[in-house]
């Protein structure tokens, strides 16, 4: 499957090597995994929310654009959702090219979708209280970089 919306932690390196096997044609796979990040060491954990249902579809439809805009022969989203603590995966994007650049470009894309877009909702748990996580303006300049006007 190509899109996954789940709570249960995943094996990046089991995941990787099940999207390679399925990739032929490919010179380039290029992954990337996204953990909890505590900057402050106040974080006891995040709590992601999604609407089932809305959320892949959302994502099948980010992942068929990624394929066709950059060439790419494969593309892989797992995201999490619900309880998570420091330094635990949140999410994997992998990506297959004929050429690198694609594969890249590819797997930055979906990143930066799935960092401003995507439909989840992040609750940060911590020693001063719990607080819903905003969209910060470096995330939406990244994914300014995409849009088809420029």
């Amino acid at each position: 499957m190509s899109v996954r919306v789940q709570a249960e932690p995943f094996n990046m390196g089991a995941e990787v090597d099940d999207f390679t096997a399925e990739m032929t044609g490919a010179g380039a796979v290029v992954t990337f995994s996204g953990l909890v990040r505590d900057e402050g060491g106040t974080l006891s954990s995040m709590e992601i929310e999604h609407y089932p249902g809305m959320t892949e579809k959302a994502l099948e439809a980010i992942r068929a654009e990624a394929l066709e805009r950059f060439s790419l022969t494969g593309a892989r989203i797992i995201h999490r959702y619900g309880p998570l603590k420091p330094d635990e995966q949140i999410m994997m994007v992998a990506t297959a090219a004929r050429h690198r650049a694609d594969a890249f470009a590819g797997a930055e894309f979906l990143m930066d979708y799935l960092k401003s877009r995507a439909p989840f909702w992040k609750k940060e748990h911590g020693a001063d209280g719990t607080d819903w996580v905003a969209a910060k303006d470096a995330d939406e300049a990244a994914l300014d970089r995409w849009s088809k006007d420029r």
